[in-house]
């Protein structure tokens, strides 16, 4: 019986559709800085698919495209990045994989 009460609870006393029940938690760790957009910095406005180095800083060491969250970099230009690294892919100038998985086969 007091689980049908939780459930038939008056409106009033349910949180809203996507709130949390409980009070926020405290921060925790120390406030680390929002980085910047490093295109956005260098004004570069086009990513340019040939240009390794500045792709290969993005790339992780398995081989996988860095988050935005990891990296910094803005919304429009991590779409330009990803689409860069494709291509740069597609064209053999950048490795799908990491080196140990192509290797030792994972």
């Amino acid at each position: 019986m007091a689980e049908d009460k939780q459930f038939n609870a008056p409106a009033a006393d349910r949180p809203e559709r996507g709130e949390r029940r409980s009070a926020a938690p405290a921060p925790r760790g120390r406030f680390q800085r929002r980085r910047v957009c490093a295109f956005c910095a260098d004004k570069i406005e086009n990513i340019d698919y040939k240009d390794i180095n500045t792709l290969r800083r993005f790339i992780s060491e398995q081989g996988q495209i860095e988050s935005r969250r990891r990296t910094g970099t803005c919304a429009r230009h991590q779409r330009r990045l990803t689409l860069a690294v494709k291509r740069a892919r597609f064209l053999a100038l950048l490795p799908y994989t990491a080196e140990h998985v192509r290797r030792y086969g994972g």
